[in-house]
């Protein structure tokens, strides 16, 4: 059970729209969490989480009284109201990532990193330019991992009752994978969804096709995202089904493949 009571302050700010090049991880409000005398209940939703884990053998409960802990109000929304979600065409969702930009400066990223590219294709049979249009859908080329924190995401998805099962599920991917490492799991940032560093991999994924222990090393990001483009292009048999299972969404798998046959042309451009 919770040694110390929680309640938990919410202060909600309004969420804006989406900006042309502006990244869709990047947070549009503030919570925080205190301390309150036992008087004051606790979430029965969080109280379950805290059980759950405990019987798991995994502790939960102390990250909860870390003063860095705090609750997300309206997360859910954030799901509901994604760009996949609300936008009507691939020209307008293109134009949400900042396509044009991103498609500018692909060839350069490419280069920057081009030995890990390079790996990435003997080893893994996955086009160097479909795993830099993703790195550069994803966080901008490195540019934007977000700013919320991984376990205040799935804590507060869990206490919204917003996807909780996949939430509780990531939870304790996440909570294994910081164990293993001797991670502060406080330490990391995610977008609204839990998904971490520059190739944007929420826990499962991490415990099973990262490729390294270093979440941030470019080169573990790259050969991370061609990991799990071999894997799933196994299953569906081409690397467009293997990258709309990297998120399911006809408009993201379009905008990724577009961005990647961008770069091919100017890679042949300046052959």
């Amino acid at each position: 059970m919770v040694n110390r009571i929680l309640v938990f302050t919410l202060l909600l700010f309004s969420i804006s729209a989406i900006r042309p090049g502006q990244s869709t991880t990047a947070p549009e409000f503030i919570a925080e969490s205190l301390y309150a005398d036992e008087n004051t209940p606790v979430s029965d939703r969080v109280k379950e989480l805290v059980d759950h884990f405990q019987r798991q053998n995994l502790d939960l409960e102390s990250l909860l009284e870390d003063s860095r802990f705090e609750l997300y109000d309206g997360i859910g929304d954030r799901f509901r109201n994604s760009a996949e979600r609300r936008v009507p065409d691939l020209e307008e969702y293109k134009r949400i990532l900042g396509f044009n930009d991103k498609r500018n400066r692909i060839v350069g990223f490419m280069n920057d990193h081009s030995a890990y590219f390079a790996r990435a294709e003997e080893e893994y049979q996955i086009p160097a330019t479909v795993i830099a249009a993703i790195i550069g859908v994803e966080s901008d080329y490195g540019r934007n991992i977000g700013r919320f924190n991984p376990l205040n995401v799935y804590v507060s998805m869990y206490h919204e009752n917003y996807r909780a099962d996949f939430a509780k599920a990531q939870l304790e991917e996440l909570l294994k994978f910081t164990s293993r490492l001797n991670i502060d799991v406080f330490s990391l940032k995610s977008s609204y969804a839990g998904a971490m560093s520059f190739a944007q991999f929420i826990p499962y994924s991490v415990n099973r096709w990262w490729v390294g222990d270093d979440l941030f090393s470019m080169e573990n990001n790259i050969l991370s995202i061609a990991n799990y483009l071999a894997h799933f292009k196994g299953i569906t048999g081409t690397i467009e089904g293997a990258v709309f299972r990297y998120n399911p969404s006809s408009l993201y798998r379009d905008a990724v493949m577009a961005l990647s046959h961008e770069a091919e042309l100017l890679l042949q451009g300046t052959q």
